[in-house]
């Protein structure tokens, strides 16, 4: 594969998508027919995919329906890059704190006077879910359909984002606490009311709680 035939495929995506001539969930031509439009070798429209898949920009799926497609697959994508620049060293810890303090405020102000079950019923299953890591799964889920709520794709997948590069830290510093279980009803109660202040379209009070959330659990994790 030449760098060229690479740059030239990875190039030729960026724009189509750029312009509009891609939009999310269109299908791409396959392989060969990428590789004869653009004069390119298999491998280099390949590998271009492979780039593009990394970021969340395409995904592919097997089988009759298949195929290479636009995607929106952005916030994991987010996160697999950011881990890797809280591991570089590049993002500190307690910056990527400040942002997801930042994330649940806004996440919290845009949710007010959204419907509200999804939230209420994922706060309700971690009352008797006791297992750090079960717990952790609900958790995410509950602070990212908050985020979903307020129809803010950007907040969505931050904080996504955020979740997925902090995830095993976070996971195993539960799974060493020995006052887990003293938390873990911590956290339920705040959560609760959380959703409550919600339903109540305060979102000062909400996204004020959201933020006190976060410091006393990573504090208490530390």
């Amino acid at each position: 594969m030449t760098t060229g035939g690479f740059e030239n495929a990875l190039d030729y995506l960026t724009g189509e998508i750029l312009s509009g001539r891609l939009a999310a969930g269109d299908r791409l031509p396959n392989e060969r027919e990428l590789s004869s439009q653009l004069g390119a070798s298999r491998s280099a429209v390949r590998e271009a995919i492979k780039v593009l898949q990394a970021q969340g920009v395409l995904s592919s799926a097997t089988g009759r329906a298949g195929g290479t497609t636009v995607g929106t697959g952005q916030g994991v994508a987010f996160g697999r890059m950011l881990k890797l620049h809280v591991a570089l060293e590049a993002v500190s810890f307690a910056e990527i704190t400040e942002t997801r303090v930042a994330l649940e405020r806004a996440a919290a102000l845009a949710a007010v006077g959204r419907p509200m079950g999804e939230v209420r019923r994922l706060a309700e299953e971690m009352v008797g879910v006791t297992r750090p890591a079960a717990f952790n799964d609900l958790d995410t889920a509950f602070h990212v359909a908050i985020a979903a709520a307020g129809e803010n794709r950007l907040i969505r997948d931050m904080t996504i984002a955020i979740r997925e590069a902090v995830a095993e830290r976070i996971l195993s510093a539960e799974e060493r606490l020995a006052q887990w279980e003293e938390l873990r009803a911590r956290l339920v109660h705040e959560h609760l009311h959380i959703v409550d202040a919600l339903e109540a379209g305060d979102g000062e009070r909400a996204a004020q709680l959201s933020e006190e959330h976060v410091r006393n659990a990573l504090a208490a994790l530390s």
